[in-house]
C-alpha cells in the first residue's frame, strides 16, 4: 500500500476549540483543589488527606480527570482528522460530563460522581470514529 495524504479540514478548528476547552477544564479543576487545600488546611506535598474526606473528593475529581485526559486528547485529535465535527461534539459531551462528575464528587458523596456517566457516550463515540478512521485508512471500507 502506498502513502496516504491526509487533509485537515477547516472544521478541524472545532476540535482545536475542544482542546483549548480541555485546558480550561483542567485549570478550573486545579483551582478547586487549591481552594480546598486552603479551606481544609491540607498542606503540600500531600496529595490526599488522612482525615478530610471532603478534600479527598475534590482532589479525586481532578486526579481522575488527569488520568483520562491523555487518551481523550489522542482520540479527539485523531478522530478529528476524519470526522472533525463529530469528534468535537463527542469531545464537548465528554468535557461537560467531567464538570457534572466533579460537582457530584464535591458533594462529599462519591456515588454522586456517577451523574457524569453520560460522558461515556462522548468517550466511546471517539473510540468508534477512530476505529472507522483506521479501517478507512486500511482500505477495508
Amino acid at each position: 500500500m502506498g502513502p496516504i495524504t491526509i487533509t485537515i479540514q477547516s472544521d478541524f478548528g472545532y476540535v482545536l476549540l475542544v482542546v483549548i476547552s480541555t485546558w480550561i477544564l483542567n485549570n478550573w479543576l486545579a483551582m478547586q483543589v487549591m481552594k480546598a487545600r486552603k479551606k481544609y488546611e491540607v498542606q503540600y506535598p500531600k496529595l490526599y488527606s488522612d482525615n478530610c474526606h471532603e478534600f479527598n473528593c475534590v482532589q479525586r475529581a481532578h486526579q481522575n480527570t488527569l488520568e483520562n485526559i491523555p487518551l481523550f486528547l489522542v482520540l479527539l485529535l485523531l478522530g478529528g482528522i476524519k470526522f472533525p465535527r463529530l469528534s468535537a461534539l463527542f469531545g464537548v459531551i465528554y468535557l461537560a460530563s467531567r464538570v457534572v462528575y466533579a460537582y457530584g464528587y464535591y458533594t462529599g458523596d462519591p456515588s454522586k460522581r456517577n451523574r457524569g456517566v453520560f460522558g461515556y457516550l462522548g468517550y466511546f463515540g471517539l473510540v468508534i470514529i477512530n476505529i472507522l478512521f483506521a479501517i478507512s485508512l486500511l482500505g477495508w471500507i
